[in-house]
């Protein structure tokens, strides 16, 4: 466009130059040269502009490409598909669950295929009526205070937006929430509603999964009600195929050049040895830690501090973000695998995608060794679930084990018992079921296909890029406890980062991180006053809090009252950062310091008591002084018991019903006034 406007400028300054030239000189010359000069030019201008468009066609054509690259319309027709089922998932669950779902369609004479909304165009959905016997299924997480995940963000703002009419889809919607959050599965409840208005035809009930109390056992329920459905509306039957379909095959690499092999990276390979910003969850920084060390004084837990320098990586964070940092496998649970299985976990192997038209080509990144894929993309320590379990049935060559794999996968009430004391409550992993079933002994490739991915944990940041622009401070208590078999269970993440010792030659002190932004922030302006609740590691993101406040009052600016609630179990034994919070108290930049430690006398003292001791600080702090709320920690009692706090204070000091309390402080939330960051 830039070219052909510079052109139609020449064209305009040209023609007065040629009208001067014939009103000074009149001759038959001057009109013959004249004419000519004119013909050239207008035969040069056509021959241009030819010219100028044609490079114009292919550029329309290479816009309107990728759009029809991202059309899973197209996709569906090309490989005979009449199911999608969209996942919006943080840490995996839902698009396992999608997995499953698409894999059963097989059973009805359906054909499925699990997609990642960020990878295609959603608005596609209204052409979803042009492939017969079609159906669209959403497995929606949510996210943090009622968000959409990640992923399916994109989705989430062109349903907002959206105005298509969806009157010939036809869906359903599982939504995985935790019933401890404030906005229990928001995101499964707003698509459901959101399509609906859309005009499209729900053929099954919106189910609601709860990770605080059994997901599997809510999914399992709603799905054996869910095809039912789907075969009386489409007029199918089930063909009664209950068999095992791998999804990827095996291929052993047995001659490979070892700079082709996968040793840990999530993304790029040998992306660890040549870094390349910016990171994120594909292409995380190795970040050294540069101090570990122990916070607490006695007790049986370790609770920890850890710095990780950002130095050179461009990592950028604030206050109230979280890092996340990915994990290994302890060593002795992979090789026992191995031993179990009597396998060489050296073996270099890929798991390649049967289905060719397949976005994702491979389970986890390949080629790898067994051993990398146990260690660093394989989660082996949670629970399997029970599509787990059935698959494996197969190779367990006692009948009695096989029979009891079988029923703790089926849907009858006797196997979900089962499934629930034997496998949940028991806490058995995949090694445990395999040490507690000697007859059974499947091909570890298979193992591998089944096991969910291991994830990035997430830590609220412990510090302020004001006054650590290089570095990531992280507070976490390590996590070990003994289960019903006798065994001792220990937390993947923190026992990982609790070996991390600062090390000159890097190699055992380096974290694969990278940052998530939060929506945990500080008020804009300093001189708004902040009431801070955060017990144990809660305690995290307040680190950084203060040091930022403290950094704003250095720099000459009005900081308002900062104040901290903090609860621990014994002073002596677990009171976390004691010497810095007794410093910026006596600095004058905590405004106040209040401590509940809980088992130090015979009566419980909690956070909440300490709130309700000071209520009427706290309502003059809220109504008058317009402070903002923050509250980190335990989703399942403390947050609870603190918004019921300030419900009371609110009731009493405001004159309100409790209805209307709760209203007040539901308010206060939409305003960005009183946050969480929790989890259970």
């Amino acid at each position: 466009l830039t070219i052909m406007g510079d052109a139609s400028m020449e064209l305009n300054i040209s023609p007065p130059d040629d009208t001067s030239q014939q009103d000074s000189l009149f001759s038959m010359t001057d009109v013959f040269l004249i004419s000519l000069i004119t013909g050239l030019f207008t035969y040069w201008f056509f021959f241009r502009k030819k010219k100028e468009e044609v490079p114009d066609l292919p550029k329309m054509q290479s816009v309107a490409a990728p759009v029809r690259d991202s059309s899973f319309i197209e996709k569906m027709k090309k490989t005979g598909r009449n199911i999608v089922v969209f996942y919006g998932s943080q840490t995996g669950t839902a698009e396992e669950f999608a997995n499953r779902l698409s894999k059963d369609a097989h059973r009805y004479g359906l054909r499925g295929m699990a997609a990642d909304p960020e990878e295609y165009d959603l608005s596609d959905l209204s052409r979803l009526s042009e492939i017969d016997k079609s159906l669209a299924v959403f497995c929606m997480a949510t996210y943090g205070e009622g968000d959409p995940t990640d992923n399916a963000q994109d989705f989430y703002d062109w349903l907002q937006e959206a105005d298509t009419d969806l009157s010939g889809l036809r869906y359903a919607v599982f939504g995985l929430g935790n019933k401890t959050y404030e906005h229990f599965n928001a995101m499964g409840k707003y698509v459901d509603k959101r399509l609906e208005e859309l005009g499209a035809q729900r053929i099954f009930e919106l189910g609601l999964g709860d990770d605080d109390g059994n997901l599997e056992e809510d999914f399992i329920t709603w799905r054996e009600q869910f095809w039912p459905a789907v075969c009386e509306h489409f007029g199918v039957e089930a063909t009664g195929e209950e068999s095992s379909i791998r999804q990827y095959e095996l291929v052993v690499h047995t001659d490979v050049n070892m700079n082709k092999v996968y040793t840990g990276e999530m993304g790029r390979l040998k992306s660890y040895e040549n870094q390349k910003p910016p990171f994120d969850a594909k292409n995380p920084f190795l970040a050294q830690v540069t101090e570990n060390r122990k916070l607490n004084e006695g007790g049986e837990r370790h609770l920890m501090h850890l710095e990780l320098d950002i130095s050179n990586s461009k990592i950028r964070y604030e206050s109230g973000d979280h890092v996340a940092v990915y994990p290994a496998n302890d060593s002795s649970l992979v090789n026992q695998i191995g031993e179990i299985l009597g396998t060489d976990l050296d073996t270099i192997m890929s798991l390649n995608n049967l289905d060719e038209e397949s976005n994702k080509k491979h389970p986890f990144p390949c080629p790898t060794s067994y051993r990398t894929a146990l260690t660093y993309y394989l989660d082996i320590t949670n629970p399997p679930r029970t599509n787990v379990l059935y698959e494996l049935a197969q190779y367990a060559t006692d009948a009695s084990e096989q029979e009891r794999l079988r029923k703790m996968a089926s849907s009858a009430a006797e196997g979900k018992a089962l499934y629930l004391s034997w496998v949940v409550e028991a806490r058995r992993n995949i090694l445990a079921i395999l040490q507690d079933m000697p007859s059974l002994r499947p091909p570890i490739d298979h193992l591998c296909e089944l096991l969910p991915r291991l994830q990035a944990r997430y830590y609220s940041i412990a510090s302020s890029s004001k006054v650590h622009p290089n570095a990531i401070h992280i507070c976490a208590v390590t996590v070990e406890y003994e289960t019903k078999t006798g065994r001792l269970n220990k937390g993947v993440a923190t026992n990982w980062l609790k070996n991390k010792v600062p090390d000159e030659n890097r190699s055992s002190s380096l974290v694969p991180m990278y940052v998530r932004k939060s929506q945990f922030r500080l008020p804009f302006k300093p001189s708004t006053p902040v009431i801070m609740i955060g017990p144990g590691t809660g305690i995290a993101p307040f680190i950084g809090f203060i040091q930022e406040r403290a950094w704003l009052k250095q720099q000459g600016k009005e900081v308002g009252d900062t104040v901290l609630y903090y609860g621990c179990r014994h002073e002596r034994e677990d009171y976390l950062y004691r010497e810095e919070l007794a410093r910026f108290h006596q600095e004058g930049v905590l405004t106040q310091l209040n401590v509940a430690f809980s088992r130090d006398q015979a009566e419980k003292v909690y956070v909440q008591h300490l709130l309700k001791k000071n209520k009427e600080n706290i309502w003059k702090l809220v109504n008058e002084e317009n402070a903002h709320i923050y509250v980190c920690g335990d989703a399942r009692n403390m947050a609870r018991d603190v918004q019921n706090t300030f419900y009371e204070i609110v009731a009493e000091f405001g004159n309100m019903s409790q209805p209307q309390a709760m209203d007040y402080v539901k308010k206060l939330m939409t305003k960005g006034r009183y946050s969480l960051d929790v989890w259970s």
